[in-house]
């Protein structure tokens, strides 16, 4: 049929028009997209950024020092939220809001992108519990809880309150309830009544109801393991988060749990760096082992419960345990393997992964430079990116980056010949 031009113009401009006012009439966020998958930043929530593989996760903590007394500035902060985002990270997590160090991450980033719009970057912020008498000389009693659990999560509650459109997830304890952490585990009581209690503040609209709760264990902890975790405390738990977030570690079992680690006899013709590849290849089957007996365990109480790996890790350098006289786990290379291994299949499976962790930190086993604790970053102290970054530093991802004014480089000189001399083949 033929229409007259003009009036073809005029009707076309005139649903545009419209269309244009309904937008602003029912939405009630900015318009703002990003370009990598197309989602609305201001109206990024857990549920999207969560198992999104356009949202990499990390665990941070930004010590430079031996000591958490000496704590790091804004400036240090931004430049390791800087190198962050050039890794294409956007999501951190944090251990506890009882240092200053919780909140200067939050003002940071809220800085960061009010100098620069298309800064994206979002946290899992953690509130520490504590049994009773946790870290001190008096025996420590696990049924009961510390004082300081309430002022933690009162404070992790304030600042979630000031930075709604940054944090994103509040994660109640960190393997706070596994009973090999003697020094400070709860029993699941303390963790579920901290549970409910935010949750009972979304549904009153004092915290964003789109903010989800977790509390971060240990495999055994979620189910995984010992049938003794498996209470009626844990169900509730479960059935109360929004998500579980669970930890798996081969690097720690290639000492206490090793027979996943050993080399079989039908590696023994191979060169160590063979054996060395064919172990990380059974350390990410260990770890998905794990993941399938949490959610066997966790979708029998609840069906449809996301699950997530909170942290994992593999360590660049040891001794003791899982170095030359031990285990053998601990190098740049092995790290560079497990953490290509975890991130792809965790992004092939939507699974969110806060890989740990971001920069070595030296007050984890501060008497000890060597300890495995030390060493868990995927670049040194002083900003050096180890050999599982180096592809990405050839791209010239990290130009403009800076770590307290040291230009990221490569360990070893760049050297791949001196990495692969390090590379020990696991015990027969």
């Amino acid at each position: 049929m033929k229409v007259n031009k003009n009036i073809s113009i005029f009707k076309s401009s005139k649903i545009v028009f419209l269309s244009a006012i309904l937008c602003l009439v029912f939405s009630c966020k900015t318009q703002k997209i990003n370009p990598n998958n197309n989602i609305k930043t201001q109206q990024v929530n857990a549920k999207d950024i969560l198992g999104n593989p356009n949202y990499q996760a990390i665990c941070y903590g930004g010590y430079r020092e031996k000591s958490r007394a000496i704590q790091p500035t804004m400036n240090q902060l931004k430049e390791d939220l800087k190198i962050l985002n050039a890794l294409q990270i956007k999501i951190i997590r944090t251990y506890n809001v009882h240092f200053a160090e919780a909140s200067n991450v939050l003002k940071a980033i809220s800085e960061l992108k009010k100098e620069n719009p298309s800064f994206e970057m979002y946290v899992m912020l953690g509130a520490w519990i504590d049994c009773k008498n946790a870290w001190t000389e008096f025996p420590t009693i696990h049924h009961e809880e510390s004082d300081r659990n309430k002022v933690e999560i009162e404070e992790a509650v304030r600042l979630a309150k000031t930075y709604p459109d940054i944090v994103k997830v509040i994660a109640v304890g960190n393997e706070a309830m596994v009973k090999w952490a003697t020094s400070y585990y709860v029993e699941p009581h303390i963790i579920l009544k901290w549970v409910q209690y935010l949750q009972e503040l979304k549904r009153a609209n004092t915290l964003d109801r789109d903010l989800w709760i977790t509390c971060s264990d240990d495999f055994a902890s979620w189910g995984g393991g010992d049938e003794t975790y498996k209470t009626r405390d844990l169900e509730a738990i479960i059935r109360a988060v929004d998500y579980v977030s669970f930890h798996t570690y081969p690097f720690h079992n290639s000492h206490y749990n090793p027979q996943f680690w050993k080399t079989p006899v039908v590696d023994n013709a191979l060169s160590d760096q063979e054996k060395a590849e064919n172990a990380m290849n059974r350390a990410l089957e260990f770890s998905i082992n794990q993941y399938n007996k949490v959610k066997e365990y966790v979708h029998s109480i609840s069906p449809n419960k996301p699950i997530h790996i909170g942290e994992t890790g593999w360590a660049s350098n040891s001794d003791g345990f899982y170095g030359n006289e031990g285990s053998r786990a601990a190098d740049e290379y092995k790290q560079a393997l497990f953490y290509k291994n975890m991130r792809n299949w965790s992004n092939k499976n939507n699974i969110s992964c806060f890989f740990f962790e971001a920069f070595d930190e030296p007050w984890k086993d501060s008497t000890n430079p060597k300890g495995s604790e030390n060493h868990f970053g995927l670049f040194t102290v002083d900003g050096k990116a180890k050999f599982v970054l180096w592809e990405s530093l050839d791209k010239g991802i990290f130009s403009t980056c800076k770590r307290d004014g040291n230009a990221i480089e490569k360990t070893f000189s760049g050297n791949k010949k001196q990495v692969l001399q390090t590379v020990l083949a696991p015990p027969n």
